[in-house]
Formats: C-alpha cells, structure tokens, sequence
C-alpha cells in the first residue's frame, strides 16, 4: 500500500489543430464567343399536291344552280351559262372534275446551320497594391500551371 505522499503525478499533454480558409485569387478567364457557319445537307420527305383537270362537256338544261359537289375523291365544279331561247333557261354547259392526288418526295438542301466557338483567356491575378477586390482576399503566389 503506499500513501499520498507516494503518489506522482503526471501531465499528459495534447497538441490541437485548427484549421481556417480564406478565398485566395489565382488566376482569372475572359470567355468570348462567336457565331459561325458551315453548310449543312439535310434531307427530309416533303409533300407535293398534283391536280389534274378534266373538262366534261353536259349541254343539258337544268331548273336551278346546282352545288359543287365530290364524286368517289374527285371535286366537281358545276359551269354554267344562260342561253337566249324563247325563255331564258339554266343550261349546264360542262363540269370541271378536279382529282387531287399527293405523292411523297425527298428532297436534299443545303442550310447553313450556327454554332459557337468558346475561346479562353487567362489573366494573371491582380498584385498585392490592388489590395482587396470585391471581397476577396489576393494571393501573388506563382499559380500560372495550375487550373483556376
């Protein structure tokens, strides 16, 4: 058993760390961007409406106009004329059938199509007389191969 007065004391010491940031400039980049053009050759289905016109002789006398009208695709367009007889009558003189058909072609154009180019400027960082820019601590060290 041993007593107070045997008893030693030892010290345990303790290193700690601490750690800060601070914003520190290293470079800066102008961007610029243009607009250019090359040609293009496009292809797409366009669709073209062919009409053809047959005139179909009638001279039969009719008692009023009669109506535009579409027989099986083909739109009919009644003509007439008044014709001097004892009595004036309406006379269909002939029809006008108009067939519509639509077929499907492709065409190739060429279209200038823009596009940007994006160029890259790097500027060194402002000195140490610039003091502080918008905010922002200034650092002069050498960073030129480093990536901003």
């Amino acid at each position: 058993m041993s007593t107070n007065a045997d008893t030693k004391r030892l010290e345990l010491v303790e290193e700690r760390v601490e750690v800060g940031k601070r914003e520190v400039e290293r470079g800066r980049v102008v961007l610029r961007t243009r607009v250019e053009e090359r040609p293009e050759i496009v292809e797409t289905e366009v669709e073209e409406d062919e009409v053809s016109v047959e005139r179909v002789a009638v001279d039969r006398p009719i008692e009023s106009m009669p109506e535009v009208r579409e027989e099986d695709g083909v739109l009919v367009v009644p003509v007439v004329e008044e014709q001097l007889v004892l009595t004036k009558r309406l006379v269909l003189k002939e029809e006008i059938r108009i067939t519509r058909r639509t077929r499907t072609r492709m065409v190739r154009e060429t279209v200038p199509l823009r596009f940007e180019r994006v160029e890259i400027e790097r500027q060194e960082p402002a000195t140490r007389d610039s003091h502080h820019q918008e905010g922002r601590a200034v650092d002069d060290g050498p960073h030129r191969n480093r990536d901003v």
